[in-house]
């Protein structure tokens, strides 16, 4: 398993936990912690990793503070951040969309700017009830960017999305969940036993099923209703021909809990 720098990886029982680990900035994300991040999603998505699910967290007070913004970045006269974003933050957004296995994000401090949608692209977002979340970018005169404009009005609705896009506030955990950004907002004592009992839920689950309930979920924002019916079908006949889904129903009329291996 690779070393990195500015994150702590580990994979135990098909669980694989990504932790952001720079605490003394708020896990901001320097050039270093993107190229790590980008590596180790890219050994979990290898068929050879056994990974049957991840959980992506912060270390210290913070999940995710977003972009390392120092002085440096605006010494080019050209500014361009639009490479920086094409180069190095859009290729980890899609290798975390393209993963066939679920992805849980536990929100433990702020979650701002990229540091935002990077928790948001998970499949389950559970956050400490101290957490909040910050669309930070027009404080600094600046347009959301990786996949907030997309996410965003999905998940709240446009008013909320706009509001929240065009008056930089900070949004607590537990509105973000009366609002639906979030699955769970939890005693921040209780946040990490939670977010390990869900995570291994997910890792020891039916791997292939819940790798296809996050290809369904994703293309039903973009198909019609008819187009939906037939990749459900598509699904389902592949779900229905694999070993867990007889594991599950055995378990189900022997009235045991089901063992699934993912296969």
């Amino acid at each position: 398993m690779p070393d990195y720098d500015n994150i702590l990886f580990t994979v135990e029982g098909g669980l694989a936990t990504i932790t952001l680990n720079r605490p003394d900035s708020l896990n901001a994300l320097s050039a270093g912690m993107l190229d790590d991040l980008l590596s180790a999603i890219r050994e979990i998505a290898k068929p050879s990793s056994n990974v049957r699910g991840l959980m992506i967290t912060g270390a210290g007070r913070a999940f995710c503070s977003g972009a390392d913004l120092g002085v440096d970045a605006f010494d080019d006269a050209d500014r361009d951040l639009g490479r920086a974003l094409i180069q190095s933050y859009h290729p980890i957004l899609l290798e975390i969309s393209a993963l066939n296995i679920p992805v849980m994000s536990v929100v433990n401090g702020v979650a701002a700017g990229a540091g935002m949608s990077i928790a948001l692209s998970a499949d389950i977002v559970i956050a400490a009830k101290s957490a909040y979340f910050l669309q930070a970018f027009v404080n600094i005169g600046l347009v959301p960017d990786a996949g907030s404009t997309y996410i965003l009005p999905r998940l709240v609705g446009a008013a909320r999305a706009r509001a929240l896009m065009m008056l930089g506030e900070r949004l607590p955990a537990e509105t973000a969940q009366e609002w639906g950004l979030i699955f769970e907002a939890v005693d921040d004592d209780m946040l990490s036993e939670r977010g390990i009992e869900l995570a291994n839920q997910l890792a020891n689950g039916p791997t292939k099923t819940l790798g296809a309930i996050r290809q369904l979920a994703a293309q039903s924002l973009k198909n019609s209703y008819a187009d939906q019916l037939h990749q459900e079908s598509q699904m389902q006949r592949e779900a229905g021909r694999s070993d867990d889904c007889v594991e599950g129903v055995m378990a189900f009329l022997q009235k045991r809990p089901a063992i699934f291996q993912g296969k």
